[in-house]
């Protein structure tokens, strides 16, 4: 903060009679008869300021969450949900590949499904990583091009069941057509500063799979699949 005008004067006159009065004491010791100089006083030993940098703390990013869709089946709340780890969380364990698997880089990240009906997640007993699968970085070309369909019982063929697809970027949404006429549409969501994407719908109970279509956004069918059942 700078000083005002009459502060300075102030200031300035106060150091010139602060001078005047060294200089009149100096000259009075030495004008008595035997009198020794008088020493100018040693100056006070000048210390540096030293400042030590904060150590640096190395935070790992945490997961990043995308919900590709939620609703309603048979009075039930469900929801699936792309989680994005950006690098291994603690507790994970990368499992070697199959033999005769061609060679890959290792994996630096890791892509969870979270599928969840009526407060449950799917297969929560195989462990927090269970639909998991580990990439590397946020753009492993290897995530897309998978389909499945899950659920809390039976391995996904009895009961609820959600119908997730994890499609290329071009997907906008997907259709998924009824044995009794019935048609389910899932748009598809991207977590966000990555390439995974994905959809899904619910399948009601006592309801089956005719056929599964995926479109762009220009609404032109891009897949075509009938085995699901």
């Amino acid at each position: 903060m700078g000083l005002s005008r009459m502060k300075k004067i102030a200031a300035a006159g106060a150091a010139a009679a602060a001078i005047g009065g060294i200089s009149f004491g100096a000259s009075a010791f030495a004008s008595e008869p035997g009198a020794h100089p008088a020493a100018a006083p040693a100056a006070a030993p000048v210390h540096k300021a030293v400042h030590k940098a904060a150590p640096k703390t190395t935070h790992k990013a945490g997961p990043v969450r995308q919900l590709v869709a939620r609703g309603r089946v048979d009075g039930q709340a469900w929801s699936v949900t792309l989680e994005f780890h950006p690098t291994l969380p603690a507790g994970y364990t990368v499992e070697p590949p199959p033999p005769g698997t061609p060679q890959k880089p290792d994996p630096t990240s890791l892509l969870c499904q979270r599928m969840v009906i009526g407060g449950v997640r799917i297969d929560h007993q195989g462990g927090p990583w269970a639909d998991c699968q580990p990439l590397t970085g946020a753009h492993d070309p290897s995530w897309s091009g998978s389909e499945g369909l899950w659920g809390l019982h039976d391995k996904g063929t009895t009961g609820s069941r959600l119908f997730v697809g994890d499609s290329a970027p071009e997907v906008a949404y997907g259709v998924v057509r009824l044995t009794d006429g019935g048609k389910l549409t899932g748009r598809a969501a991207t977590v966000p500063g990555t390439d995974y994407h994905a959809w899904a719908v619910a399948v009601p109970d006592g309801k089956y799979i005719a056929s599964v279509d995926t479109y762009d956004a220009g609404h032109h069918r891009l897949t075509h699949e009938t085995e699901w059942h």
